[in-house]
């Protein structure tokens, strides 16, 4: 069990921080989450990885404790066409929300995304799941998670940098 705990410990401590925004709440939940897993070892079944099935018991821990908290985000979601954030912007916006991801007033973007959102930000960008694996922990589509990335991303891009397009961008004619 402690090899598990160890070995496991900071990828779903950084989940969960992301997740909740507070250090102090992220280190209880991550103690629950492996107090979960402890108790819940018998029913892994061996043809998955190990650390997803994990996250998934942290991803359903998170959302438990929203709920439990009566935790409400506004969910105000703008229609998104495909020509709003190509894929060149796209990265832009990644590269800048990754280089920052240690401020302050990118840990509070994140935080205001819809938990939907956030929730497939992080498991896509910062664990660096797959978008299937994502849909498997959400139990969504894959067309679902790849639209609350793009949302997700597009709401950060508006958050940090203000909602101008990178000035080397040039719309296609």
């Amino acid at each position: 069990m402690e090899v598990l705990v160890k070995r496991h410990y900071h990828s779903i401590f950084a989940y969960v921080y992301r997740k909740t925004g507070d250090y102090h709440t992220a280190y209880d939940l991550t103690q629950e989450v492996f107090v979960k897993m402890m108790k819940s070892l018998g029913g892994y079944r061996e043809n998955g990885k190990f650390n997803h099935w994990l996250l998934k018991i942290a991803v359903n821990h998170c959302m438990d404790y929203f709920r439990g908290r009566e935790f409400k985000q506004q969910n105000r979601v703008s229609e998104l066409t495909e020509e709003a954030l190509p894929a060149s912007e796209h990265q832009n916006v990644w590269n800048i929300f990754y280089k920052r991801l240690q401020n302050d007033q990118v840990r509070q973007a994140v935080m205001s995304l819809p938990e939907q959102q956030r929730d497939a930000v992080i498991l896509n960008y910062y664990n660096g799941l797959k978008i299937r694996e994502v849909a498997e922990l959400t139990g969504t589509n894959e067309s679902t998670v790849k639209s609350r990335i793009r949302l997700g991303i597009t709401k950060l891009k508006e958050i940090i940098v203000g909602g101008e397009r990178d000035k080397t961008y040039r719309k296609p004619r």
